[in-house]
């Protein structure tokens, strides 16, 4: 049985060869980010259960406060309270022990294939798909930086286009000789700043959809492949655990620990492919998902620069009714579009 589970499991293994070269050595920065990921996992030890009756149903694996020499403390019976903490002492002791051995094969199973003496499992389609979202998010904040600063840009110059304005409205009634030319540049900054907030509600609400998309939407995805990745780890850390119990000798004393060491084998393969699955759902919603958003918020921008730059007001507000986009009513006493990024 055991060598039809990893006959299974080898054909998923990529050997990692290590042949001394300086060159295909992993930077020290990304193996302690790796080395970070496996240890801030710990065990949490606020969330245990109350087990009546001691550790595991009975008081093995505790080191005892009283000995011989103290027949005081031995002939006190325990009351109910005093068994149930021994039960919660013993819980646990037992998550801090599993997470240590745990967390011990896994640093050993990383630095194995960053060092190039073990093997890993890889499915090459899902970790391209992996990259690609990395890659594709990188990107994307790069586009969300850019659309911040056009939104502050955008509010700076109607803050100077509306004081320009009362300025030429101001010496319009002051300049009898020059009334007819200061009114119509008043109101042509008064139509400027008109539309420019129209524009500046258009890019605020693309900004503020490609942040979901960015900072929710594909972070969700992205948390679920962290958790895949170290599901992976345990998987090949128990593998090689199981594999090297295999090859050594088979006799009463071994044959318990290769059994048990099976069963914990197959229980991290069962999560690994379980979480596997997961991330390949959760990146095709995701695409799906990002092609809709995206149609729709790049063709707003489109037609709301063009229209605003070609001074088409009527096209300007008719972008905004299509993406039902919603202006707020001048001097409401709320924080203006920039102050919502």
């Amino acid at each position: 049985m055991t060598d039809g589970i990893l006959g299974k499991a080898a054909t998923m293994e990529i050997p990692i060869h290590g042949n001394g070269e300086a060159g295909q050595l992993p930077e020290d920065d990304g193996l302690e980010q790796d080395l970070q990921q496996v240890m801030v996992s710990g065990p949490n030890l606020n969330e245990t259960s109350i087990v009546s009756g001691g550790y595991g149903g009975s008081g093995d694996g505790l080191i005892p406060t009283g000995s011989g020499r103290h027949p005081s403390h031995s002939a006190t019976p325990l009351g109910p309270g005093d068994e149930v903490a021994r039960g919660i002492a013993g819980e646990k002791f037992d998550i801090v022990k599993k997470w240590g051995i745990n967390t011990y094969k896994c640093t050993k199973q990383l630095l194995s294939e960053r060092f190039g003496r073990g093997s890993r499992t890889v499915d090459l389609e899902l970790e391209l798909q992996i990259e690609l979202l990395r890659e594709t998010k990188r990107k994307y904040e790069s586009v969300l930086q850019l659309g911040r600063a056009l939104t502050a840009h955008l509010y700076s110059l109607l803050q100077t286009q509306h004081a320009l304005g009362d300025a030429f409205a101001d010496l319009s009634q002051k300049s009898p000789e020059l009334q007819e030319e200061f009114g119509y540049n008043a109101e042509t900054q008064k139509l400027l700043c008109k539309n420019g907030e129209t524009l500046l509600g258009a890019v605020n609400f693309f900004v503020s959809s490609i942040n979901t998309l960015v900072t929710k939407t594909m972070e969700d995805t992205l948390m679920t492949v962290k958790q895949y990745e170290a599901a992976r780890l345990e998987y090949d850390a128990y593998r090689t655990d199981l594999e090297e119990l295999s090859l050594g000798p088979r006799d009463a004393g071994t044959r318990g620990r290769l059994e048990s060491a099976q069963a914990t084998f197959q229980a991290h393969r069962d999560k690994y492919e379980k979480l596997r699955g997961d991330v390949a759902i959760k990146l095709k919603f995701l695409e799906e998902n990002k092609i809709k958003v995206m149609h729709k918020q790049l063709l707003l921008f489109h037609n709301a620069v063009s229209a605003y730059f070609a001074g088409n007001q009527k096209q300007l507000e008719q972008t905004l009714q299509q993406f039902n986009i919603k202006l707020r009513p001048p001097g409401a006493e709320k924080p203006s579009w920039l102050e919502e990024q």
